[in-house]
């Protein structure tokens, strides 16, 4: 998983709220099960729209999506993370997000931003009349910045130090290995063990 420290890019503001799982991958999309290879399908249906903001040559090659409250609602589908991923999102800015979704996304790598929907209409109105604007995503300072706008945001520490480490779940635990073996041949020969078939 790619580190994630403190990330500076163009965004993308999808003025729309209550963006499900779905909306964002139609299950019609979930035919292979690698994480890679789902970029063409993140909001398929919507961009069949030539209006639609991701279809606007000037938002091209963002890294920042910044939606409207409760993005992310609806099943729990880790291909709607890896869509925005492989599209080349780093992070979605929103007022609140649907809880799997802000698991998944931690897991993956990809930063869940929550900011008041009053910052989120702000970035909406900077990014729309300025589409080079940067706006810089400072995990390690927990920051979120705009031209002059600048707003703190949180993320649990244990998830923020993996994001930080550029670890998931599994290589986390790894770091971990010598003490697992060492209490593993440390247990009492009574207990219970797996054996093998």
């Amino acid at each position: 998983m790619e580190r994630f420290t403190v990330h500076r890019g163009r965004a993308v503001p999808l003025r729309r709220s209550d963006v499900d799982t779905d909306q964002i991958i139609p299950v019609r999309f979930l035919n292979h099960s690698q994480r890679t290879g789902h970029a063409d399908a993140l909001f398929a249906d919507w961009r069949k729209d030539p209006g639609f903001v991701l279809n606007q040559p000037v938002y091209r090659g963002a890294s920042v999506l910044v939606a409207g409250r409760d993005f992310g609602t609806g099943s729990s589908r880790e291909y709607a993370v890896w869509a925005l991923l492989n599209y080349g999102f780093r992070a979605v800015v929103a007022p609140r997000f649907g809880d799997i979704f802000h698991g998944n996304a931690l897991m993956n790598g990809l930063l869940p931003v929550v900011v008041p929907e009053e910052v989120v209409t702000r970035l909406w109105d900077l990014v729309a009349d300025d589409p080079a604007r940067e706006v810089t995503i400072d995990l390690e300072g927990l920051r979120l910045s705009c031209g002059e706008l600048s707003v703190g945001f949180e993320v649990d520490e244990d998830s923020r130090q993996r994001l930080l480490l550029g670890l998931d779940l599994v290589a986390d635990t790894l770091r971990h290995e010598a003490e697992i073996v060492a209490y593993e041949r440390s247990r009492r020969a009574a207990l219970p063990v797996t054996t093998g078939f």
